[in-house]
């Protein structure tokens, strides 16, 4: 329950905006901002470089620090969190509210997450992103507020249904299509600047080429290079067109590690000529293609940096590399500064220094944004950073606000989101995407498509991981229902991603009164107990469809089945588009974007990219 009286700074929260403020209102919540940018008797609205350049200019030090922090922060409403999101913000940073921390800070952007309950639903989060407006341009000289999240679909979202959610990156892989990478972007666009944010953490741009990577996988567009490049630079037209930032991840390439960042210190040991031909053409692509903004990695690349840092925090990776060899000049900013990658060798006060001296731009969220912001305003005071190195950086996030067009509108209204958010028009073009994504991997005596004629019951098990990105879920429900629409009777049965004895003795039985099984796999392993489910399935003599709703590469460990889809995520808009697949309401389109090895022999391979098969063959 909401306790009114634990509201922090600026207007009373709970009050949903339900009108598109009039440009009377907005200049005058920007009266701060709009009065530094006058110049000889002029106001400028939509500031050039001249103009910003004299705002910087007209900074205080702790403002201009401030613009360099991206921090997280508790609660669904800028002025009225919840009583535990209080708690959580005093606990963290040391303030109560989102309100409490721009004031405080004069922060330049703030991430939302669904974890710090920023994402409930898209009328809550435009409310949350005009009350942050409102309390920074309410401050003296104040300044809108880029908002950012983690958006990019598949298994990565923090914005979840009603919005508008597309298929994953390696599904966009194998769809191959530049025009439905360009749609995604726009449409994907659309419906996050209806609700206020303006920054995007996506597409990724790392080519995965190791199977066993924890942290990319399929949220990468696949193996190949060049179409990575292809795919990333459409993905960032679409944004562009939203006016939304698109953001490049993770420079230089984080897609043959073996080590999870977040809670290691991965190494790549690629030679300087096969980062070359293999990470940097998707940030070479994304470069021509004007991205706005690239996010760093904390990974170290010995080739690229020998001095053991994380490329986060060196020089010679972002200034000479990404800067001076590939002609960046817009933001870089880095992941996140929590993440065990980037403190294994330094400590919280020195991390934000020193990627300020590497050449990052935005520092996201350190784990405390009161050392991390003390830390960067002494380094100033001691001479170790320059006021004007911080000009710099303060300049290209200005120059990134105005292009934006936060200066000139940084509210938003809830008739905009209404209209937007989970448009029908949107729907259906995702669900359209999602259809020409699914690859069909396996066929034996065409079993595929199923008739409801001939195998009318259906049963649906397999693993239930929790809702990747705010879908309706679970996945064997979404199979089961989808196909009950498409005309067959079908029932589910969770099995887990681990199941027991006992558990695939419960599945076998049910599969005895079914006239087909459908198995939803998940990140299937050598010793996988899904391994040992799907042959006691396929033992029954009951035809088996499995569908691997992560990692491709489970086909490598289920030989003995006759059927399987790669869906490449668990959401509910890839989970539909497979049950149409597997029913015959479409037929299969997808091809691999990533090779399959066999999995007695790893050097071999089982299934090249490219590989996909269709019902007309």
């Amino acid at each position: 329950m909401r306790d009114s009286s634990t509201a922090g700074t600026g207007n009373t929260a709970g009050t949903r905006n339900t009108a598109r403020p009039s440009r009377r209102t907005v200049l005058a919540a920007s009266a701060g901002a709009t009065a530094a940018l006058t110049v000889g008797g002029t106001s400028y609205a939509a500031p050039d470089d001249r103009h910003l350049s004299t705002l910087v200019s007209r900074m205080t030090l702790e403002e201009k620090v401030g613009q360099l922090f991206v921090t997280r922060v508790y609660g669904h409403s800028a002025t009225a969190p919840d009583q535990a999101d209080i708690d959580a913000n005093l606990a963290e940073l040391g303030v109560r509210t989102a309100a409490e921390v721009v004031a405080k800070y004069r922060v330049g952007g703030i991430i939302y997450f669904a974890w710090a309950h920023n994402t409930r639903e898209p009328h809550q989060i435009a409310d949350l992103s005009n009350g942050i407006q409102r309390a920074s341009l309410e401050q003296p000289r104040g300044l809108p507020v880029l908002i950012s999240t983690d958006q990019e679909h598949g298994i990565v979202c923090r914005v979840g249904k009603p919005a508008t959610l597309f298929p994953g990156a390696m599904a966009m892989g194998a769809g191959r299509s530049r025009t439905d990478a360009r749609t995604l972007g726009l449409v994907a666009g659309r419906e996050l600047r209806a609700m206020g944010i303006r920054q995007n953490y996506s597409p990724v741009a790392d080519v995965n080429v190791n199977p066993a990577n924890p942290v990319i996988g399929v949220r990468s567009f696949g193996a190949d290079p060049g179409a990575v490049a292809g795919l990333v630079a459409a993905e960032v037209a679409g944004y562009q067109r939203s006016r939304v930032a698109a953001t490049a991840k993770h420079f230089p390439g984080h897609g043959d590690t073996a080590v999870d960042s977040h809670y290691g210190f991965p190494v790549i040991n690629h030679t300087r000529a096969q980062w070359d031909e293999l990470d940097a053409p998707p940030f070479r692509a994304a470069v021509r293609a004007g991205i706005d903004s690239i996010m760093t990695a904390h990974i170290m690349v010995p080739a690229l940096d020998s001095s053991g840092d994380p490329a986060t925090l060196s020089h010679p990776i972002l200034t000479g590399i990404l800067r001076e060899k590939l002609g960046y000049d817009g933001v870089v900013v880095t992941d996140d500064l929590g993440m065990q990658g980037v403190r294994e060798k330094y400590g919280d006060d020195r991390v934000p220094v020193l990627a300020l001296k590497a050449g990052a731009d935005q520092l996201l969220d350190p784990p405390s944004l009161a050392v991390a912001w003390n830390a960067v305003l002494k380094a100033v005071q001691d001479g170790e950073l320059t006021e004007a190195r911080l000009d710099e950086s303060v300049l290209r996030v200005l120059r990134l606000k105005a292009k934006l067009g936060l200066f000139e509108e940084p509210y938003v209204s809830q008739a905009g989101v209404t209209a937007t958010v989970g448009a029908k028009g949107h729907l259906a073009a995702a669900d359209l995407i999602a259809e020409r994504t699914t690859t069909l991997l396996v066929n034996e005596g065409r079993l595929l498509p199923l008739s409801r004629r001939t195998h009318p019951r259906v049963l649906v098990v397999g693993a239930d991981p929790a809702s990747p990105s705010g879908t309706t879920g679970p996945p064997t429900g979404v199979l089961a229902g989808a196909l009950t629409e498409l005309g067959f009777t079908a029932t589910a049965l969770s099995t887990g991603t681990a199941p027991s004895a006992a558990t695939i003795a419960r599945a076998v039985a049910a599969a005895r009164d079914a006239d087909a099984v459908v198995v939803g796999t998940y990140n299937v392993g050598a010793t996988s107990a899904q391994k040992t489910l799907v042959e006691q399935l396929v033992a029954t003599g009951k035809p088996v469809v499995a569908v691997a709703i992560r990692n491709p590469y489970d086909v490598a460990h289920l030989p003995s089945v006759p059927a399987c889809l790669a869906a490449y995520s668990w959401t509910d808009v890839e989970l539909r588009a497979a049950a149409r697949v597997i029913a015959g309401r479409v037929a299969p389109r997808g091809k691999l974007p990533v090779p399959v090895q066999r999995a007695d022999d790893p050097a071999r391979v089982l299934y090249p990219v490219g590989h996909g098969l269709s019902y007309r063959t």
